[in-house]
């Protein structure tokens, strides 16, 4: 992505501006490789979702039950002409979810790119919104490090990024643990082979609960914090926005591929070196707890987090400099304060109010 970028801006130099008479053409390069990146939407689906379907064969065969089917060897023989391997079968529905979990990790990074190089362009936009056009030099001259706020926009949006991935791993695992518990208290497991459809559904409940309860939880500490601080300073809203970009792309890709080497540790123990069932194993599989929620949760939320954060960052810092010359600044530093007060409510109750709590339900 960086290389194309760098290709973008060097081509962007060779007579564009004086040709169309563009201000900033490298940001308009920058804009047709988002396009680009766009139009690789069919392939990047196909990939990713190569990851699901080989994870899903191995669930349908497990759950089929196959192997308990009185003759069931003889039948298929008698019908397809097939002499069946079970032990083949589960050994290459294992390598092939390994294979795509590579995908996923694949496909992930590219997606998050598109959103940060799309928010590159809008990010611009608002900067000629504030500045008129580059030209009132005053106002470019706050788009530097030497301005405090936007140096503490930098700061934190790189804060609410990893607050983001913390917060949904963290309703991930209380989730889980809830499902766990009910489990273990309710269904019996032992010499049952066939799990109850309406405990299954109970299970479900309880998983897609807790699933709702963190992203409402995490959509209104977005949501607040977005107005919060467009509604301090435009330009630290800006500086925000900058690193949100910058660390949610190499955030997401880092919990993409480190998810996946957690989840294909375990698939070359069982695989490869033929040791389910050992404390290796074990480890293995905590591993995979962790893995999980990194490559199918924070890593690819993280994608329209960027993009939300970034259109409606541009709607709310329009309005809130529209405020501020209308009813002067007084105003939209009170809005900020109560938004912020909201967004950091909800921000609290996505890790203590997400905790595990024992004998709690």
């Amino acid at each position: 992505m960086m290389m194309l970028m760098a290709i973008a801006y060097y081509m962007s130099t060779m007579g564009l501006a004086l040709a169309a008479g563009m201000l900033a053409p490298a940001v308009f390069a920058f804009g047709l490789v988002a396009f680009g990146f766009l139009g690789m939407g069919p392939v990047t689906i196909a990939v990713d979702s190569y990851g699901p379907v080989t994870d899903n064969a191995q669930s349908v065969y497990e759950l089929s039950l196959i192997e308990a089917v009185p003759n069931i060897q003889g039948e298929i023989k008698k019908d397809f002409n097939l002499n069946v391997d079970f032990d083949r079968a589960k050994h290459l529905l294992e390598a092939n979810d390994g294979a795509g979990n590579t995908f996923k990790a694949t496909a992930k990074p590219v997606l998050i790119g598109t959103a940060v190089v799309g928010a590159t362009t809008m990010i611009f936009s608002i900067i000629m919104a504030l500045t008129n056009g580059l030209t009132e030099t005053e106002n470019v001259a706050k788009l530097s490090l030497l301005y405090a706020p936007f140096f503490l926009g930098l700061i934190t949006g790189g804060a609410m990024i990893y607050w983001f991935t913390g917060a949904s791993t963290q309703a991930v695992t209380t989730g889980a643990y809830r499902a766990v518990e009910f489990i273990k208290a309710n269904i019996k497991l032992e010499g049952v082979e066939k799990a109850s459809v309406s405990d299954s559904k109970k299970v479900v409940a309880i998983c897609t609960k807790y699933a709702q309860k963190g992203m409402l939880n995490i959509f209104i500490a977005v949501f607040f914090g977005t107005l919060a601080f467009a509604f301090v300073d435009p330009f630290y809203f800006v500086g925000y926005l900058i690193s949100i970009a910058i660390f949610g792309l190499y955030q997401a890709i880092f919990m993409a591929n480190a998810g996946a080497a957690w989840d294909n540790a375990k698939k070359i123990v069982e695989v490869e070196m033929k040791q389910k069932g050992t404390p290796l194993h074990d480890a293995t599989v905590i591993g995979d707890t962790v893995g999980d929620p990194f490559k199918d949760t924070s890593s690819v939320a993280l994608n329209p987090v960027i993009k939300f954060t970034t259109l409606f960052g541009l709607l709310a810092v329009e309005l809130a400099v529209k405020l501020a010359s209308d009813q002067g600044t007084t105003l939209t530093r009170v809005l900020a304060l109560v938004f912020f007060v909201v967004s950091f409510l909800f921000v609290y109750r996505s890790f203590y109010g997400m905790r595990i709590k024992q004998g709690a339900e």
